[in-house]
C-alpha cells in the first residue's frame, strides 16, 4: 500500500470511529458525562489529524488551500494540534465540563448549519470567534497562528466569506444581536464538503481503496454536492438559569 492509499484508509477508520464514538454519546452520558464528552472531543480532533495526514502527502496535487474547506479544517487542526491558546474547545466541553451553563446562565446561542442535499448531518460546533481569532490577522488576536501572512490571512478570510459564507453569518449574528463568542459554527458540513473535494478528486488517479473503511466511506464522499454552502439554518438556544 503506497503511502496514500495508507493515509486514505486512515481517514476512513478515523471516520467510523468518530460515527460510532457519536452514535454512543447518548447512551454513555448517562452514565459518565465526562468521559462521553471527551471521547467525542478526540474522536473529531482524530479526524482532523488523520485530514492533515493526508494532505501531508496529497498536497503536491491536490491545492488544499484554493478551498474554504479544505483550507479551514488545516488550520484548525494546526491550532489543535500545538495549542498555545484556548481556542477550540467544543460546545459540549465549555457548557458541560468548563461551566458554561451556570456561567453563561440566561444567554442567548446561536447555532449555524450548512445544510447537507442528502441526509440528516450530525452536529460538532466550535465558536465563530475562535475560527476567526486564529485566522483573521485584521482581529489583531493574540491568539492568531504566527505563521500565517497578511496575505494569506486575506485569502482565507476571503474564501471563507465567499464560499461558506462567513459574511452572512456575522451579518445575521450582528442584526441578531449575539456576541461572536456566543455563535457556533458546525463543523461537520464542513468537513464533509472537503471530504468530498478531496474524494472527488483521488478518482483521477490510480490509487487503490483497499480497505473496507477506505471503499465506504470514500465511495460515499463522491457524490456531489453533498452539502450546500449556500443552504444556512439558524438554530437559538437560551441557556436557563440554575
Amino acid at each position: 500500500m503506497n503511502i496514500i492509499e495508507q493515509a486514505i484508509e486512515k481517514l476512513s477508520n478515523s471516520m467510523r470511529i468518530y460515527k460510532e464514538t457519536s452514535s454512543d454519546f447518548e447512551r454513555l452520558r448517562k452514565i459518565d458525562y465526562e468521559e462521553a464528552i471527551n471521547n467525542l472531543d478526540r474522536a473529531f480532533e482524530s479526524k482532523l489529524e488523520k485530514f492533515h495526514s493526508l494532505y501531508d502527502v496529497l498536497k503536491s496535487n491536490f491545492d488544499y488551500f484554493s478551498n474554504a474547506d479544505t483550507s479551514l479544517l488545516i488550520s484548525i487542526r494546526n491550532a489543535i494540534h500545538h495549542r498555545n491558546h484556548p481556542l477550540f474547545n467544543s460546545l459540549n466541553y465549555e457548557m458541560h465540563l468548563k461551566s458554561g451553563m451556570k456561567k453563561k446562565a440566561g444567554a442567548k446561542f446561536l447555532f449555524v448549519n450548512h445544510n447537507s442535499t442528502t441526509e440528516n448531518i450530525s452536529e460538532y460546533y466550535y465558536k465563530l470567534e475562535d475560527i476567526l481569532n486564529r485566522v483573521d490577522t485584521s482581529k489583531n488576536s493574540p491568539f492568531v497562528d504566527s505563521r500565517t501572512s497578511i496575505l494569506k490571512s486575506k485569502q482565507l478570510v476571503s474564501l471563507l466569506n465567499t464560499e461558506l459564507n462567513f459574511t452572512n453569518i456575522i451579518e445575521y449574528s450582528q442584526k441578531e444581536r449575539y456576541p461572536l463568542n456566543q455563535v457556533y459554527i458546525n463543523i461537520i458540513p464542513i468537513y464533509i464538503s472537503a471530504i468530498s473535494k478531496i474524494a472527488n478528486h483521488i478518482t483521477n488517479y490510480d490509487i487503490a481503496l483497499n480497505g473496507f473503511d477506505s471503499k465506504v466511506y470514500i465511495e460515499h464522499f463522491k457524490s456531489n454536492n453533498l452539502v450546500d454552502t449556500n443552504d444556512i439554518t439558524y438554530k437559538t438556544l437560551r441557556v436557563l438559569y440554575q
